[in-house]
């Protein structure tokens, strides 16, 4: 799998944004089938820093509604990424 398949877009939400100024952490949406290893090295490569940490979390689509009509949205991944001590923190709009 290459790069931009394993991450799909950064997550700019208002607690993603807090876990990065604070923790060092940022937040991704990711493939369905990448597993960690294949997300610390994309993130790795791309973004040239050290991690210390990927924890993912999987989201089912939810039923949306327009009228009479109904359908799923898609399911998701999202890849919660801590840097090790020391690694500058990109920002988003630097890439």
């Amino acid at each position: 799998m290459r790069i931009q398949e394993v991450i799909q877009r950064p997550l700019v939400t208002e607690k993603g944004v807090e876990k990065k100024d604070n923790e060092r952490t940022l937040c991704f949406a990711v493939a369905l089938d990448a597993n960690k290893t294949q997300v610390k090295a994309a993130v790795e490569k791309f973004f040239k820093v050290k991690v210390e940490e990927v924890r993912t979390a999987t989201f089912e689509g939810k039923l949306r509604r327009r009228g009479r009509f109904a359908g799923y949205r898609s399911d998701w991944k999202k890849a919660y990424v801590r840097l090790k001590k020391g690694e500058k923190v990109p920002d988003f709009a630097e890439i």
